[in-house]
């Protein structure tokens, strides 16, 4: 597949599974045994990576994302996001704190036979929870 095609692929899991929150579409756009390597645990398969899209489906209401820079060569796509919502939900055993947040995710993605194989989600928890209240921020 094409730099273009693999990017398509990406926008597309931004724009279906989570604008649009249609989580069947992971089935159609993930390989059935890719894996989801996040700083919480790595999610295989396209349940444990549904789940791990509803997690965060569930915990923020005004949830998007937003492309910041999206690159691909070869099998590989990497790109610069920005994450907004509001944490109305409890996630990862974190009660709702009703705070706003925004913070910038790096994510790689590598693709097999035009499906994600393996995808790296890279947030920058240190200011998402410092946004939320439950880490303070340095000179507090």
């Amino acid at each position: 597949m094409s730099s273009e095609e693999n990017k398509e692929i990406a926008h597309r899991i931004l724009r279906d599974v989570l604008e649009q929150r249609n989580l069947d579409a992971v089935e159609e756009l993930y390989a059935a045994d890719a894996v989801e390597h996040s700083p919480m645990r790595d999610f295989r398969g396209h349940e444990e990576i549904k789940e791990s899209f509803a997690e965060t489906l569930d915990a923020f209401s005004d949830y998007t994302v937003t492309v910041e820079d999206m690159i691909a060569e070869g099998d590989t796509v990497a790109a610069r996001l920005t994450e907004r919502g509001v944490h109305d939900g409890e996630l990862m055993g974190i009660e709702p704190t009703g705070n706003e947040f925004e913070h910038q995710t790096m994510a790689f993605l590598r693709l097999e036979d035009g499906k994600v194989a393996e995808w790296w989600v890279l947030p920058d928890n240190l200011s998402f929870l410092q946004q939320l209240g439950v880490v303070e921020s340095p000179g507090e």
